[in-house]
């Protein structure tokens, strides 16, 4: 009975998709930082649909040949062995997206970092993997968790706007990280309700993902 809103909960915040959570989140929090002045702006659309494609349609095409020429065999990978492939696949991915970035004076340093961090994680899950399954699901989490903390600290954002159809709507940041943090729980809960994995594999990957937003930040400050 529960598994399918588990398994619903796993796709909306797959980790391919974390990195375009970020973007949208920073774009929210303040688009200024990208020159334009809302989301909403075509410019802010177009970034957005780069981002997307290029670290989670891309790579998921990837993993669906690797799907259809049977390197893997099932997209729920669930052996360690079968996450190595699209691991290395998405790992390129993301590298060559950060290092295209990186001398971008379009794209801010702040994002930059955070897509280092979520590279970082990422091969920091590769690794563990050889070793033990460490939850992808909980290493995006945790850079998601991981970018709202430093946007907090680092970057001195307390609250932003974003206009409604009941007009501007003021956002506090520490409302963001309650809603980040239960969403963390909630999708742990829902790979645990799947049995895709232990305990220990989502808090080693909370972790991983956390800690590599602030290695990430020490690279590039």
């Amino acid at each position: 009975m529960l598994r399918l809103p588990a398994q619903i909960i796993s796709f909306i915040f797959h980790p391919l998709l974390i990195v375009t959570y970020m973007l949208a989140l920073l774009l929210l929090v303040n688009p200024y930082l990208f020159g334009v002045s809302s989301i909403g702006d075509k410019a802010s659309k177009l970034l957005l649909l780069q981002i997307f494609l290029s670290t989670f349609f891309i790579p998921g095409v990837a993993v669906v040949m690797l799907r259809l020429t049977g390197m893997i065999q099932s997209f729920q990978m669930e052996t360690k062995q079968e996450r190595i492939g699209p691991y290395i696949i998405t790992g390129l991915f993301y590298l060559w997206m950060f290092r295209n970035f990186l001398d971008n004076p379009s794209i801010p340093t702040a994002f930059t970092s955070f897509l280092l961090g979520a590279t970082i994680g990422l091969f920091f899950a590769f690794f563990i993997n050889i070793f033990s399954k460490i939850s992808a699901h909980a290493v995006g989490l945790g850079g998601l968790l991981g970018m709202v903390v430093i946007t907090m600290l680092l970057f001195s954002y307390d609250t932003f706007t974003i206009m409604s159809a009941r007009g501007t709507l003021e956002i506090s940041m520490s409302t963001v990280l309650l809603i980040t943090i239960l969403i963390a729980g909630l999708v742990g809960t829902a790979r645990l309700a799947l049995q895709a994995h232990e305990p220990m594999d989502l808090y080693g990957g909370y972790l991983v993902g956390f800690a590599s937003q602030f290695l990430a930040l020490r690279f590039l400050f």
